[in-house]
């Protein structure tokens, strides 16, 4: 509730009564991504599903989730905390994708909607949807060589882009002239809205069965995560676990760029530190503190209980450090397009590996520890695509191939409806043979991901595990790195690239690391 609200939450839930408000809350939260799924017009959306959408209580904290993209949705509160900044009003939606002011990077663009009762501000329902272009330097706003963020595409801070039930077409057309496909972009932020749009009726309608025992739920679901998370830390070893791990240039220079990070466990409480992480660069890959905060939130939903209700009550007894001005904690103008996408999976990698001292039961071996970003765009037309690879063996099972891992979640463009919506011929979409890690139990094997480009084009790469393999655990091997090529040569982990018709781009990603001794 707001400060303003004088009425009371009952929060005298029974168990019963609990969980069925909170799968209800959850149900809001998933059928707002089905909104925005089946209303979106661009592929990234309808078929690959790069969104997230969540509810959020009046103070800014998250209440319930859809199970969409773990970068998307441990940094929304961020975004709403941004917006409270902005003083919201009943009918207002902002718009907003500053990675400096509550955004990620800059095509993942948030839309956040007050809930109201009786005129008073109860919540908010919130969608964030990676935009296949939001303009800049190259088509697609993935430029491997960006260096700062001016040349990532248009920066969007908090802003009304609805006021009081009524659109602003001004702003709308400001951003549309910013952004490549313009059309698209309309039809997908239409979505967004109807996402949120739906959100909202849906709490109203539980409002109108359960009155202010919903708003008592709000607090209560996020008290029973607390003590659940909490009894699961302090089950663990106390102590201090480091660990280290690199990224592989920053698309400006080729050099490895250190990540460290010491977690203290202590009690209850998480500690996760990256002071010695490298300072910020010129290139792409710095990550905004709400990309690395929300990258450790995943760690700890991974190696705690998943039955666990995800919502903001999960991270409360976990602390986030990082210096200010360092690879995880960048400063304006820090080209960060890259960060969201693959130093987060670093951090990930870095911090499981840290509490692989801890519970090393709890923790696979590296996944593939990449998104393998592909971008290939023209003035008319956008294609982006995530490629799959290896998941990491695990201390009882064998790591899966050819799927997403860590910090995104998100499906494939399936083939035929990649070549009817651009310009694009697959050539070939395999499993890569043996290139998981040996042990115990294998690590997945990565994919080939080939097609020629019909048209003249600009390709952009972002990837990374390109010279250094994803580790393997407890005597396991490593997996297979992955590589790069356009017509046959092999080119950097990142790079853009303008290429003629005719040209063929193809994609090997990194297998999974094994888990255990191989005789065994």
């Amino acid at each position: 509730m707001t400060d303003g609200d004088t009425r009371t939450a009952d929060a005298d839930l029974d168990a019963v009564e609990l969980e069925i408000l909170r799968t209800q809350l959850e149900s809001v939260a998933e059928e707002m991504g089905q909104v925005l799924i089946r209303g979106a017009f661009s592929p990234n959306i309808t078929e690959r599903r790069d969104c997230s959408t969540a509810l959020f209580d009046a103070d800014g904290d998250l209440v319930a989730q859809a199970e969409h993209i773990p970068v998307h949705l441990g940094a929304m509160p961020e975004a709403v905390d941004a917006v409270l900044a902005h003083d919201p009003r009943p009918g207002d939606v902002f718009v907003l994708n500053d990675p400096f002011e509550g955004g990620t990077h800059l095509p993942d663009v948030t839309l956040v909607s007050p809930i109201t009762d009786d005129g008073d501000i109860v919540g908010y329902t919130v969608s964030r949807a990676h935009h296949a272009d939001v303009g800049g330097m190259a088509p697609g706003s993935m430029p491997a060589g960006a260096r700062e963020i001016h040349q990532e595409g248009v920066r969007i801070p908090p802003t009304r882009l609805v006021s009081d039930g009524e659109i602003r077409d001004d702003i709308l057309e400001l951003l549309l002239a910013n952004v490549r496909n313009p059309a698209q972009r309309r039809a997908d932020l239409r979505a967004q809205r109807g996402a949120n749009q739906r959100g909202r009726e849906r709490v109203g309608d539980l409002l109108s069965d359960h009155g202010d025992r919903l708003l008592g739920a709000f607090e209560a679901v996020q008290n029973y995560s607390r003590k659940r998370v909490e009894a699961e830390l302090t089950a663990m070893p106390d102590g201090t676990y480091t660990a280290r791990d690199l990224m592989e240039g920053d698309g400006v220079v080729d050099t490895d760029i250190p990540i460290e990070v010491s977690v203290t466990i202590d009690g209850a409480h998480l500690d996760v530190d990256f002071a010695g992480t490298a300072p910020q660069v010129d290139g792409n890959v710095n990550a905004p503190l709400s990309v690395a905060k929300s990258a450790v939130y995943f760690v700890v939903r991974s190696v705690t209980d998943p039955d666990v209700p995800p919502n903001e009550g999960c991270y409360d007894p976990v602390s986030v450090h990082a210096p200010p001005g360092s690879l995880v904690n960048p400063e304006p103008p820090a080209a960060v397009v890259g960060g969201n996408v693959e130093t987060s999976q670093r951090i990930a990698d870095v911090v499981f590996r840290a509490l692989a001292e801890a519970v090393p039961e709890r923790v696979p071996a590296a996944g593939q520890g990449t998104m393998n970003n592909v971008v290939v765009g023209a003035p008319d037309f956008s294609y982006y695509e995530t490629v799959g690879g290896g998941m990491g063996a695990s201390s009882d099972t064998d790591g899966l191939s050819g799927v997403q891992v860590g910090m995104t979640n998100t499906l494939n463009t399936p083939v035929e409806a990649l070549e009817a919506a651009y310009p694009i011929r697959v050539d070939e979409y395999s499993l890569r043979a043996d290139s998981g890690g040996v042990g115990r139990h294998r690590g997945g094997d990565g994919l080939v991901r080939a097609f020629t480009v019909e048209t003249d084009a600009t390709v952009s790469l972002v990837t990374e595990r390109r010279r250094h393999a994803p580790w393997g655990l407890d005597g396991g091997g490593d997996g297979s790195t992955g590589h790069n090529y356009i017509d046959g040569e092999s080119v950097p982990a990142k790079v853009t690239r303008d290429v003629p018709a005719g040209t063929t781009v193809r994609i090997e990603t990194p297998g999974g690391g094994g888990h255990g001794e191989p005789e065994q």
